[in-house]
């Protein structure tokens, strides 16, 4: 089946909020463990658009959404030129290059509205992710030590940033 990435639209909406439901639920590679209330996730969806971010989908030929890749703003007026990276794929769609074309995508758009330093963090047993992220020249800047807690177990993350 062929696959695509294309900038986010209204019409993925439905269909992101069930792949984030699904990645949230393997309890491994995302902060959330189930996908946030539907208004919420639209909120999202919307507020980061509506700010230029970046914010791209991958779609296989039926146009359900097997992944996404969005850069968020972070607080503060000082830190108005960073984005937030955020990345995932359905199982399936894993090991096919979706998550090196979702993250070329996402940084060209973040270079070309401005920013200056994207930043991520992500979980020291997710070995693909870090390659994935290192290979697009994302650093090391630090371990946070006991960045999560999935039933009872605490997970170290890297923190890693990419500049422009």
């Amino acid at each position: 089946m062929t696959h695509s990435v294309v900038s986010t639209e209204a019409h993925h909406f439905e269909s992101l909020h069930q792949a984030l439901d699904v990645v949230a639920r393997e309890r491994k590679y995302l902060a959330l463990m189930q996908a946030p209330p539907w208004e919420q996730s639209l909120a999202f969806y919307r507020n980061v658009l509506a700010a230029g971010f970046p914010h791209f989908v991958a779609v296989d030929g039926s146009g359900k959404v097997v992944g996404w890749c969005d850069v968020s703003p972070v607080f503060g007026h000082s830190r108005a030129h960073i984005g937030l990276l955020g990345i995932a794929l359905l199982p399936e769609a894993r090991g096919l290059g979706l998550g090196a074309q979702l993250l070329q995508a996402a940084i060209g758009k973040s270079w070309a509205r401005g920013l200056t330093r994207i930043e991520l963090s992500v979980r020291a047993d997710n070995l693909n992710a870090k390659a994935l992220y290192e290979r697009f020249g994302f650093e090391h800047e630090g371990l946070l030590r006991r960045a999560s807690l999935v039933d009872g177990t605490y997970h170290d993350a890297h923190a890693m940033a990419l500049l422009r």
